[in-house]
This record gives C-alpha cells, sequence and structure tokens, in this order.
C-alpha cells in the first residue's frame, strides 16, 4: 500500500465513510500476504516509495498476474520486470489497463508517477545498438517513476565522434546512466565529461573474451574517472531506480 492511499483510508476513517470494520479489512493483508509460493511485501512503498516490483523471469505467467493483481489493489502503480508477450497477455487478462514495453520487457499498471515540470533528465547512452534491450528497461523504469528521460544510442568509443557532437546535451542532464558491454569504456569517457552522478550498466553484449559482461563489469569498476557508480550486469531495472532516487534527493522531493 502506498503512502497517497493510505493516507485515503486513514481520512475516508476520520470523517466516518468507513468503518473501522472495513479499515481492518484492507489493513488486513499487511504487512504481507502469503499466497504459498510467494510473500507479497505491501508495505515496500511505505518504506521505501516503491511498491514491490515483480521479477517474472523463472515466475509463470499465472503467478506473475496473480501477484500484479493484488499489489495493484493497493498501489498506483505496479511493475513487473524481464516478462514475455505470453506474460504480458495472461496478466492483461486479469488487468486491462496493463501496458507491455517489448524492448524494455516490462509490464506497467497503474499511472506511472508525476513528472515534475522543470527537474533534470536522465540520459541512458549506450555503446551500441544491441545493448537496448538493457537501456530500454533502464529507461521505462526510470520513466514510469516520473523522471524525464532523453536516450543517446550507440555512440560508443569506437567512433566516439558520435557522443562528442552530443556534449552539450550531455552536460545538461541531471544523471546519466551509461549502458555498455564488450569492454565498458564509455562510462569512463561519459564520467569525464559531465559534474553528475554516472551509473553504469555493463551489459553481456561481446565476443568470448568478454566473458558475458564480466570484462565489461571490471572495466566499469575500474574506471579512473571518479562519480562512476556501477550496478550488475545487465541490471537497467536497478539504474533506473538508482537515477529517480538520485534525481529525488537532487531535487529535495519525497520518493513517491
Amino acid at each position: 500500500m502506498d503512502e497517497e492511499r493510505l493516507r485515503e483510508l486513514l481520512y475516508a476513517l476520520q470523517q466516518g465513510k468507513m468503518t473501522v470494520e472495513a479499515a481492518l479489512e484492507r489493513l488486513r493483508a499487511l504487512p504481507f500476504e502469503d499466497l504459498g509460493y510467494a510473500k507479497i511485501d505491501h508495505h515496500r512503498s511505505l518504506r521505501q516509495g516503491l511498491p514491490e516490483v515483480v521479477l517474472a523471469q523463472g515466475k509463470t505467467p499465472e503467478q506473475v498476474a496473480t501477484i500484479m493483481s493484488r499489489l495493484a489493489e493497493n498501489n498506483r502503480l505496479v511493475i513487473a520486470t524481464r516478462a514475455d508477450a505470453a506474460t504480458y497477455h495472461e496478466v492483461n487478462q486479469y488487468l486491462s489497463q496493463a501496458h507491455y514495453y517489448p524492448e524494455a520487457r516490462i509490464i506497467g499498471v497503474g499511472e506511472p508517477f508525476k513528472v515534475e515540470p522543470d527537474t533534470p533528465y536522465a540520459l541512458v547512452l549506450t555503446g551500441g545498438t544491441a545493448d537496448l534491450p538493457v537501456a530500454e528497461e533502464a529507461a521505462v523504469t526510470t520513466e514510469l517513476l516520473g523522471v524525464r528521460v532523453e536516450r543517446l544510442y550507440d555512440v560508443g568509443v569506437a567512433g566516439i565522434h558520435r557522443l562528442l557532437a552530443y556534449r552539450e546535451r550531455i552536460q545538461a542532464a541531471g544523471v546519466c546512466i551509461v549502458v555498455s558491454g564488450m569492454e565498458g569504456a564509455l562510462a569512463s569517457v561519459v564520467g569525464g565529461l559531465v559534474r553528475v552522478p554516472v551509473i553504469a550498466v555493463p551489459t553481456s553484449v561481446g565476443y568470448g573474451a568478454s566473458f558475458g559482461g564480466l570484462a565489461a563489469l571490471l572495466g566499469m569498476l575500474s574506471s579512473c574517472t571518479p562519480g562512476v557508480g556501477v550496478v550488475n550486469i545487465d541490471n537497467g531495472f536497478g539504474a533506473g531506480v538508482l537515477a529517480w532516487r538520485i534525481l529525488a534527493l537532487a531535487t529535495e522531493k519525497k520518493l513517491a
């Protein structure tokens, strides 16, 4: 249950529009609901500002649909990541307002967080076109959380003039999410151009010695550029949430 819906419930109780019994029934599933195969954390939004997000990978479409339905009863926004089309179609049977972002592999249900005007934008950059699925996971996550997002794709260091052509746009961002495979050098280059936090996302894109993204991960962790933070391989979702939190704190906004 997010803070806004909890306030609505308490106000309704205070004003006599809801009985104590009805309020207790609404709160009965808190702080978590046990479905046997999953324990849904209904207090996550109150603690972190973001409802529990469903990792669809490894779950059946029916399990994802049931979990999202339960979460949607008490949250304005529900997100599932790493979801395929079959899972979306199942969720859509339960929640007709569900929206699928195929390249990001994200299902969104409900209202995205409000975008505040005149706040900094997050810039998502990729080394190559093959990095787009992870980049879109980061971009869509950030957008659903109410942050303006701009995209700058296929600007890797093999053709660094492509990156430098957008220098003003890069330097105007409030945070940069750099998604890159191979050796992961793009994060260090972007970090050397900006004064804002850089979130580096290594991807599993690359040939044999890239070891499924390990080379990019180690390269980003070993960056000589200060102010570069690194998330796990292919973790676009984690990068998006971190970007939202950085900008929320930078603009002195609440995390909700």
